[in-house]
């Protein structure tokens, strides 16, 4: 497998829960001492990876946690506060060295054991949900940060909390529980180069559009070009939101749910192009909200979860026509002055995944197609009618109960559709908007169909009830099943066959054989309706082939 250099990321915001149990509430305890031997916050500074940190602990607001019954918790802590404080360990890079201010984490320490309950500003008592790592007592942290790289965070806690006075050994290993909230990887990309990262057929949309069920689940495809003043800046917050299950088929392998975004600052709009926030981020960030319920995604798989957001991003970017290997030669499509971010490449192994969407489209249109072609049943018809005019819930049953039909016959039409519909917990819906785009089409003509063929049957009637005879009759109704239009010229007549595609390729001395089958029919069918054969004989036909071109030629030629 051969390695290439690709653009290194930068980290944006990060939210994760970690678990600490192996001492019990004694961290927790120690916080409270800590805290009221400094009169109500403790203040420290401490170097880390060559870079100047701050750290400062203090009590939160109260968060209306209980003491446990008795004073005593399952784990044998006895708990004699009347009120369960909990604490904020604010760590941030020295002012010194961060100008802007936005380099930093807060972590909420807050203790856990079996029963814990709060009560809310309302009075009511609720349940805390605490981990069963953690049922022995124990204590969530809660790191809340952004600027900084994802694997210092725990490094960073650590070392913060043994120089403000922890005992060094409280926080060594997290438990296994402990879990990733929220992350982002991004890059800053130039806004005279990002347009096509957010146009309409660019990979944020097409990826909304291509992958997405077209009503069930949660699915958002945001385009809003309009900062929060009014202003019109293109691009302004474009995203894509996608479950795990359809990002796989983008990116084969992938585990976790993202939301694809590309976004500018909320003052972009006034600012010079110097600045770097007058330039937008593209970047990725977990979902965790659609995640299972019982779902996490755990600390020990941070690795994995960076490497799909790095995929991701450079994917996209890559889709989108920009070079995700820069060189130091040329101009960049990247702001080389991002305060927590420069332009540099790794050596990572192989290349990003190609985020090929023609690939899904023409995969989709396949299915489609073949479908059709292979013919549908009029209850496997009436069931994608109404999956494509109806906006709401559809179950088998609702399908069943508009056309008259046993739902037993529904679901088993679905089930020879499954490449077109997803089933589930008796709903059902098209796979995804792009095929409910080509569904909705071939309805549209299935109808047209149907309704070409009454308005034959009516020119039939019309003729007849006119007093044409039955081959007169015969000869209207062909033409219009056929979509055979016979334009009058002044010194002849014009076969318009641009309906029909033709079935091979044309050349000086053959015609394509439906074209002569079809001039054949209707000159059989001319004659039988007392027409003059010289003048069609005498007349041109007019074909487009499927590449567009545009021939005309002499019916005689076709006749021979």
């Amino acid at each position: 497998m051969v390695a290439v250099r690709t653009l290194d990321l930068a980290a944006h915001e990060f939210d994760a829960n970690f678990h600490f149990a192996a001492n019990g509430l004694d961290p927790w305890f120690g916080a409270d001492a800590l805290v009221k031997d400094a009169d109500g916050s403790r203040n420290a500074e401490f170097d880390h990876g060559g870079e100047k940190w701050v750290a400062r602990l203090s009590y939160r607001d109260e968060g209306g946690l209980l003491p446990p019954t008795g004073g005593v918790t399952d784990g044998g802590a006895r708990v004699e506060h009347e009120t369960i404080r909990e604490f904020s360990l604010k760590v941030a890079r020295h002012p010194d060295e961060d100008s802007v201010g936005r380099q930093d984490f807060t972590a909420h320490i807050s203790p856990r054991w079996a029963g814990l309950h709060a009560e809310k500003d309302s009075g009511e008592v609720v349940e805390i949900a605490v981990p069963p790592t953690l049922q022995n007592d124990g204590l969530n942290v809660r790191i809340q940060g952004s600027n900084i790289a994802f694997t210092r965070y725990l490094d960073l806690f650590q070392t913060a909390a043994r120089v403000l006075g922890f005992s060094s050994h409280y926080f060594e290993e997290p438990a296994r529980s402990s879990n990733v909230v929220d992350a982002e990887k991004y890059a800053r990309v130039h806004r005279d180069a990002s347009g096509p990262v957010h146009a309409r057929d660019g990979p944020i949309a097409s990826m909304a559009h291509l992958l997405e069920n077209d009503r069930t689940g949660y699915r958002k495809l945001v385009q809003n070009d309009t900062d929060e003043k009014n202003r019109n800046v293109q691009g302004y917050y474009h995203t894509a939101t996608l479950d795990a299950n359809r990002l796989a088929a983008a990116f084969p392998g992938q585990r976790y749910p993202k939301e694809v975004k590309h976004y500018y600052a909320r003052e972009a709009a006034s600012l010079d192009a110097s600045d770097p926030l007058a330039h937008p981020k593209v970047g990725a960030s977990l979902q965790h909200s659609l995640l299972g319920r019982e779902e996490t995604v755990s600390w020990a798989d941070l690795v994995e979860l960076e490497r799909e957001l790095d995929e991701t991003v450079l994917s996209v970017l890559a889709d989108a026509g920009l070079d995700v290997g820069p060189q130091d030669i040329g101009p960049s499509p990247y702001v080389e002055s991002d305060a927590y971010w420069e332009v540099s490449t790794s050596e990572r192994g192989p290349s990003p995944v190609e985020l090929n969407m023609t690939r899904v489209r023409q995969e989709q249109e396949s299915v489609v197609v073949r479908h059709l072609t292979d013919g549908l049943s009029p209850c496997q018809w009436e069931a994608l009618s109404t999956l494509v005019t109806d906006g709401g819930d559809v179950s088998p049953a609702d399908i069943a109960a508009e056309h008259d039909r046993h739902t037993g016959s529904v679901r088993r039409a679905l089930r020879k559709m499954e490449e077109l519909v997803d089933r589930k917990y008796g709903e059902v819906a098209l796979r995804s908007e792009y095929v409910a785009e080509m569904v909705h089409d071939a309805v549209q003509d299935a109808r047209e169909a149907t309704r070409t063929a009454v308005e034959t049957g009516a020119k039939a009637i019309e003729a007849a009830e006119r007093g044409v005879d039955d081959a007169m009759a015969d000869w209207v109704a062909w033409c219009s099943k056929h979509g055979v239009d016979i334009r009058n010229r002044a010194d002849a007549i014009e076969v318009d066959l641009s309906e029909m595609e033709p079935d091979g390729t044309h050349s000086q001395s053959k015609l394509p054989a439906n074209v002569v089958s079809h001039l054949k029919t209707a000159f059989a069918k001319w004659k039988a309706a007392g027409q003059d054969p010289q003048r069609f004989r005498a007349g041109v036909v007019r074909y487009t082939s499927s590449t567009g071109i545009t021939t005309r030629t002499k019916v005689l030629k076709a006749l021979r």
